[in-house]
């Protein structure tokens, strides 16, 4: 199976090409004021508008109003949505568009058990538990990651080039996603560190 690959947090539009024209599946638009990756919706429709066919444009949001992601929807038109917050289903469910639901993963966590209301997202997202809501390098504990799964399972936090090679062995995800590990500075991209990345997925053993 290939494994997918998403590249979150674009804020620039040569990020955004390089990403795609190195072969990611998806990039990632952060709608998170806390962020400083955080968008808004007339720069990110730019960078929506410049991406080439087949690449998916998810737009990220953490506890937002239901006004705000319509807003989004009206303007910036992403394909999928990922809520990164404590979104409940009903929530996440009611805009019509497929979503992704993200768990921030710490000791202790059934990440079976917190999904199985979202049985209707697209995927699951496993990300490491920080207070400032990803993006910051953390990894967590992958054996917490449960072998059997409902849905398409994608794997965050603390990946880079370094070790997504064993993440892909350990874990199996159905895809990948990273910010922080192809960054020089929060929000800017490295060319060299995207076509690395998604060189080591598209090569690794697994």
């Amino acid at each position: 199976m290939r494994v997918r690959i998403k590249i979150c947090g674009i804020t620039r539009l040569e990020d955004a090409a390089v990403a795609a024209r190195a072969g990611a599946d998806a990039i990632g638009l952060v709608f998170y004021p806390p962020s400083p990756r955080c968008l808004s919706p007339d720069q990110a429709r730019g960078l929506r508008r410049a991406l080439p066919p087949f690449v998916t444009a998810v737009a990220l949001f953490v506890n937002p109003t239901r006004e705000a992601v319509e807003r989004v929807l009206t303007e910036v038109h992403p394909d999928v949505l990922q809520f990164h917050g404590e979104e409940d289903p009903a929530f996440c469910a009611q805009f019509g568009v497929p979503y992704i639901k993200a768990c921030r993963v710490k000791e202790g966590t059934d990440l079976l058990e917190y999904f199985t209301p979202y049985a209707d997202a697209q995927g699951w997202l496993a990300d490491a538990y920080v207070e400032a809501y990803g993006g910051v390098g953390a990894r967590f504990d992958w054996s917490l990651v449960p072998a059997l799964r409902d849905r398409p399972l994608i794997l965050s936090g603390g990946l880079s080039v370094a070790n997504v090679g064993e993440a892909l062995r350990v874990v199996k995800p159905w895809g990948v996603d990273v910010s922080s590990g192809v960054e020089v500075a929060k929000g800017i991209k490295d060319a060299a560190m995207i076509e690395a990345f998604i060189a080591e997925v598209k090569n690794a053993d697994v």
